[in-house]
C-alpha cells in the first residue's frame, strides 16, 4: 500500500513539474511579448508562430534559444524584435559561435575562453567570409576541408541574421511609420505624374523619390526571412506576402494591407520604447488576423503553447531521473525506490507521448516525417516496449533500458533541432500520409526494438562484471527478454522493409535499387534473423545472443544516421558531417562492450583480488 501511494505521488508530482512551464505566469514585461510571439507568419512553406521562427533561427545561429545580454538571458522573441527594429543593439549581442582556429584567424579574432562573438566583430570581414564560402560551396561536400565546412556554416548563419534584420524594414532605417506615411502621401502624386503626358520637374522629382523607396522595398522583398502578412479576406489561403512584396508593387488599385501600418507602428514604438503604442498596434493586428484568418491564429497559439511546454525537454529530464532511481534501487535493494523509479518512468513516457501527439496534430502528419521526429519516435517506441516488458520481468532491466534509450534519443533530437524547423514541409517523395503511417512507422519500430535489445545486452554485460554475486536467474530472464524483443524487431523490420519496397515501386518504378538506406534496412532484418537462427541452431547461447544484440546497435545506427552522412542515394534526407565523430565513438563503445562481454565473468573480480593482495 505504501509503495502504491508513493508511486502515485511521484507520478503526479512529475507530471505537475512537466506542466509547470505552461502553468507558470509569464515574466512581467511592459511589452506584450507573448502576443507578439503568437503572431502567425509563413516561413519554409508552412504557417507558424513568430515564436517558432525566432527559436529556430536563434538555435541555428547560436545553438541556444536565448542570448545573454547584461547578465540576463534574452529570449528568442525579444532577440528577434531587437534584430528587426534595433539592429544597432542586436549587433552587439554575442550570438555567433565560432570555434574553428582558421575561421577565427580569417576574422582577426583572438581565441579566448569564449567562443561567442557579436556581429559587429565579424562584419569588417563579411566580404571575405562570403568569398571563402562561395569558393567552398563549389567544392564537393565530401572533399571540403574543416575550414571550408566551418566558413560555409558561419556564412549561412550570417545570412540568416541579416535576413531577419531586413524583414520589416531596411536595417538601420530610422522610423518605419514615418516612411510608410511619406510613401502613402507620395504615391498619389507619383501615380498622377506617371500617367501625365507632360511631366513637370516636380513630377520627375516625385517619381525619383518613389523609385528610391521602391528599390528599398524590393530589397526587403528579396531579403525577408519570412512572410508576415496573412492573406486578406477573399484571397487564397496561400497568398501570404512579406512587407517588401506588399509595398514594391504600388501601381495597383488595391487597398494597402492592414498589417503594413500595424508593423510600422510597432517598429516605431519599439525603437522609441513606447510600450503602450506597441501593444496598441499589436492588439489591432492580432484582432485583424483573428477575424481574417482564424485557423492560422488558432494554430499559431497552439504551437506557441507547445513550444513553451517543451515536453521533450521535460521528458528527457524525467527519463534521466528515473534511470538514476533505478540504479539507486539496485544499489539499495529497496522496493519503494524501485516503485518510485517505475512511476517516474511512466510519467516521463506520458509526457513523451503527449508531446508526440501534439506534434502529430500540429503538423497534420503521422508521427515520423523527418530525422528529428524519427529520433523522438524511436525513443517513444523503445520506452513503451521497455515499460511493457517491465510488467512481465519486474527486475528493473527493461525500465532502465527504456529510460536510457528515451533520454538518449530525446537528447539526439534536441541537437537535431539546431538544423532548422523540426516541422518542416515534406519533400515531394515523402508526401504520403499512408506510407508515412505504415512503412516509416513500422521500420522505426524496428529501430526502436533493436536498440532496446542492444540496451538489454549492455545491461547483461555490465551486470556480469560489476555485480559481485550476479543472480543466474536474473541473467536468464534478461536474455529471455532480449530474445523476445529481437523476434519482435525482426517482424517489424521485415514488414517495414517490404512496405518500403512497395512505396519505392509506386514512387520510382522499382521495388529495390540497392540504395544505401535500403541496404541498411536489409542488414537490420538479416542481423536479427541471424541472431534467432544462431540460437535455434545452437551456435550461440546466452552470452552470444547478448553480444550479437549489442552489435545490432551499430547496424541500426549506421542505417539510421550513417546513410545521411554519406550524402548519396535517394534516401539521404539530411547530411550531418558533425555527427560523424559521435557516431564513430558510439560504434567504438559498442565494440568495446562486446569485448568486455567476451571476457570471463570473474575477470574483473579476480583482478581486484590480485591487486589488493599483499
Amino acid at each position: 500500500m505504501r509503495a502504491a501511494r508513493l508511486q502515485t505521488a511521484v507520478f503526479l508530482g512529475a507530471l505537475t513539474l512537466a506542466a509547470w512551464p505552461a502553468l507558470a505566469p509569464a515574466p512581467k514585461s511592459e511589452l506584450d511579448l507573448a502576443a507578439f510571439s503568437r503572431l502567425p507568419v509563413l516561413e519554409g512553406g508552412r504557417v507558424k508562430p513568430l515564436d517558432s521562427f525566432a527559436r529556430s533561427a536563434l538555435l541555428s545561429i547560436r545553438g541556444k534559444q536565448s542570448v545573454p545580454v547584461d547578465g540576463r538571458a534574452i529570449p528568442a522573441t525579444r532577440w528577434l524584435l531587437d534584430a528587426a527594429f534595433k539592429p544597432e543593439a542586436a549587433d552587439t549581442y554575442p550570438a555567433f559561435f565560432v570555434d574553428d582556429p582558421e575561421v577565427l584567424g580569417l576574422l582577426g579574432l583572438a581565441q579566448g575562453k569564449s567562443r561567442y562573438f557579436a556581429y559587429w566583430q565579424i562584419e569588417p570581414k563579411r566580404e571575405e567570409v562570403s568569398s571563402q564560402a562561395a569558393a567552398a560551396d563549389k567544392q564537393d561536400s565530401g572533399r571540403r576541408t574543416r575550414f571550408q565546412t566551418a566558413v560555409l556554416n558561419l556564412n549561412s548563419r550570417l545570412n540568416l541574421y541579416e535576413r531577419v534584420k531586413n524583414t520589416f524594414m531596411v536595417s538601420g532605417q530610422g522610423d518605419p511609420a514615418m516612411e510608410l506615411a511619406a510613401f502613402s502621401a507620395l504615391l498619389p502624386d507619383a501615380l498622377r505624374a506617371f500617367h501625365s503626358a507632360k511631366p513637370t520637374g516636380r513630377d520627375v522629382r516625385t517619381m525619383k523619390a518613389l523609385s528610391e523607396m521602391l528599390q528599398r522595398y524590393k530589397f526587403i522583398e528579396e531579403a525577408s526571412a519570412f512572410k508576415a502578412l496573412p492573406p486578406k479576406e477573399g484571397e487564397a489561403a496561400d497568398a501570404w506576402t512579406n512587407i517588401g512584396e506588399a509595398l514594391s508593387n504600388p501601381m495597383t488599385a488595391q487597398a494597402p494591407h492592414p498589417g503594413l501600418a500595424s508593423f510600422a507602428l510597432m517598429g516605431r514604438a519599439y525603437r522609441t520604447g513606447d510600450a503602450a503604442a506597441f501593444n496598441a498596434a499589436l492588439a489591432e493586428h492580432t484582432g485583424w488576423v483573428a477575424r481574417a484568418r482564424p485557423a492560422a491564429a488558432r494554430a499559431a497559439r497552439a504551437e506557441t503553447v507547445f513550444n513553451t511546454c517543451a515536453p521533450f525537454i521535460s521528458g528527457m529530464a524525467l527519463y534521466l531521473t528515473a534511470l538514476l532511481l533505478v540504479f539507486t534501487a539496485w544499489a539499495t535493494r529497496r522496493e519503494d525506490v524501485a516503485a518510485a523509479a517505475r512511476a517516474l518512468a511512466w510519467s516521463a513516457f506520458l509526457v513523451h507521448t503527449l508531446g508526440l501527439l501534439a506534434r502529430t496534430v500540429l503538423q497534420g502528419r503521422p508521427p515520423v516525417t523527418n530525422l528529428y521526429s524519427s529520433a523522438v519516435f524511436v525513443g517513444w517506441a523503445s520506452a513503451l516496449l521497455g515499460l511493457v516488458a517491465e510488467r512481465i520481468h519486474r527486475r528493473g532491466f527493461a525500465v532502465a533500458g527504456a529510460c536510457a534509450i528515451g533520454f538518449s534519443t530525446l537528447l539526439i533530437a534536441h541537437h537535431l533541432s539546431a538544423t532548422g524547423d523540426t516541422m518542416e514541409m515534406m519533400r515531394a517523395v515523402l508526401d504520403s500520409n499512408f506510407w508515412l503511417a505504415t512503412h516509416v512507422v513500422a521500420i522505426t519500430i524496428g529501430y526502436s526494438s533493436t536498440y532496446l535489445a542492444g540496451m538489454l545486452g549492455i545491461a547483461w554485460v555490465v551486470r556480469r562484471h560489476v555485480m559481485l554475486k550476479p543472480d543466474p536467474e536474473a541473467s536468464k530472464a534478461l536474455a529471455s527478454l532480449a530474445y523476445g524483443v529481437i523476434a519482435f524487431s525482426l517482424l517489424f523490420s521485415f514488414v517495414g522493409t517490404v512496405l518500403g519496397g512497395i512505396w519505392a515501386d509506386q514512387s520510382w518504378g522499382r521495388f529495390w535499387g540497392w540504395d544505401p538506406k535500403e541496404n541498411g534496412a536489409l542488414l537490420i532484418v538479416l542481423w536479427n534473423a541471424l541472431i534467432l537462427h544462431a540460437r535455434w541452431g545452437g551456435f550461440v547461447r546466452e552470452r552470444g545472443i547478448m553480444l550479437m544484440a549489442i552489435f545490432g546497435n551499430i547496424i541500426v545506427s549506421l542505417s539510421w544516421f550513417g546513410v545521411n552522412m554519406l550524402g548519396i542515394g535517394l534516401h539521404s534526407y539530411g547530411f550531418m558531417d558533425k555527427a560523424f565523430l559521435w557516431l564513430s565513438a558510439f560504434c567504438a563503445l559498442q565494440l568495446a562492450l562486446m569485448g568486455l562481454g567476451a571476457l570471463p565473468a570473474r575477470f574483473w573480480s579476480e583482478r581486484r583480488t590480485l591487486d589488493s593482495s599483499p
